[in-house]
């Protein structure tokens, strides 16, 4: 307990870990002006081959607004019936295209604003699928993430350069497996901490074993403990920050919907495989006692609640926690359904609620006006 102690006490620093070379760099991750902020958030883009050859309507849309200082993409970069990149299969599988991710690299990095990505379950754990082709192994899909969306640890995307603290810099020795997780980011801006986590939708990696001559049992379940485990160090290291650092609020951000309700048509199956994750997010959020905004796509269509806020209700017999009035969850639309739009993210740490939001249409047709 003590050695985790205190790594968590460098990491709120901003210095566990870094080198000397890179600690202004994390320094530089910690803004505190006590100014509202914009941030374009979107996710399951593009998902054909249409919104790719047409991304600039989507870049054009954001990089127009001159208020929008970040661009969040919470996962899923191709469509689930799409293929992986067949990475390390040579020849490639016929049906993949590994040319897709380098191109959506390329879009992310015409955005004006610095662009954080996290990845989605149908770049990786779904990889082995039928309906993706059967066209990669899930980790080594997800090395090929890592390799091009986050070459440079530490850093964001975009046309604008932002220093942000990555978990394969700062992790408790204790863990060393925790340096693999390059993809979970932290950083702080006017008061607000934020922290981004590899959690991908469906079941966590979890109820659907690996198929198609990527069968691996233990390979997949030693994936699920190794990263469940360095999500939950990394959502601890994000409260402790916010804590210490006396951030006014915490705004998490990854793929998955933990409350997928077409899931929870069908009895929760799979759900149950965030539930750790969830409780801690509930003992956290109330300890912090202010406002915690939770960010996620995967399910497709816009919706905004409060799934921890009464225990007795649907969404709160789930994950069977504590209430939790302060957290509130936003599923961002995807880009397959009507209206096509991104979420403008508005944080004024001034206020007492400080999240307010609005849904912004943009254009997937070329030959469609757009305002």
């Amino acid at each position: 307990m003590t050695r985790i102690r205190m790594a968590t006490a460098l990491l709120v620093a901003g210095l566990s870990m870094a080198t000397a070379a890179n600690a202004a760099e994390v320094k530089s991750s910690f803004s505190n002006q006590n100014a509202p902020m914009t941030i374009a958030v979107f996710g399951d883009w593009p998902y054909n081959q249409l919104l790719l050859d047409n991304a600039g309507l989507l870049r054009h849309s954001v990089n127009s607004d001159h208020k929008v200082s970040l661009v969040m993409h919470v996962g899923d970069i191709h469509s689930g019936s799409q293929p992986c990149t067949s990475a390390e299969i040579l020849p490639p599988i016929a049906a993949s295209d590994p040319n897709w991710s380098r191109k959506v690299y390329f879009q992310f990095q015409q955005f004006n604003a610095p662009m954080i990505y996290i990845p989605g379950d149908n770049e990786w754990t779904d990889c082995h699928k039928t309906k993706e082709k059967a066209s990669g192994n899930p980790l080594t899909e997800l090395n090929a993430v890592r390799s091009l969306f986050f070459a440079r640890p530490g850093h964001s995307l975009g046309r604008q350069d932002k220093p942000v603290m990555s978990q394969a810099q700062n992790f408790d020795p204790a863990f060393p497996t925790d340096k693999h997780y390059v993809e979970n980011v932290m950083w702080m801006d006017n008061w607000v901490v934020f922290a981004t986590f590899n959690m991908p939708g469906g079941s966590n990696n979890d109820t659907s074993a690996w198929t198609n001559g990527f069968d691996n049992a233990t390979a997949q379940a030693q994936e699920v403990s190794e990263r469940n485990g360095a999500n939950l160090r990394w959502l601890k290291a994000a409260f402790d920050m916010a804590r210490q650092k006396l951030a006014r609020a915490v705004v998490i951000a990854l793929q998955a919907d933990m409350w997928d309700p077409e899931a929870i048509a069908q009895g929760g199956a799979g759900l149950n495989k965030y539930t750790t994750f969830v409780r801690a997010l509930a003992n956290y959020s109330v300890r912090f006692n202010k406002p915690v905004l939770l960010l996620n796509g995967d399910s497709h269509l816009y919706l905004q609640d409060q799934p921890l806020a009464d225990p007795t209700s649907t969404t709160g017999q789930i994950h069977h926690t504590q209430a939790v009035p302060n957290l509130t969850r936003i599923v961002v639309q995807g880009s397959t359904n009507a209206p096509a739009e991104w979420l403008r993210l508005t944080i004024d740490p001034s206020k007492s609620q400080p999240f307010s939001w609005t849904n912004v249409p943009y254009c997937t047709d070329p030959n469609t006006s757009c305002q």
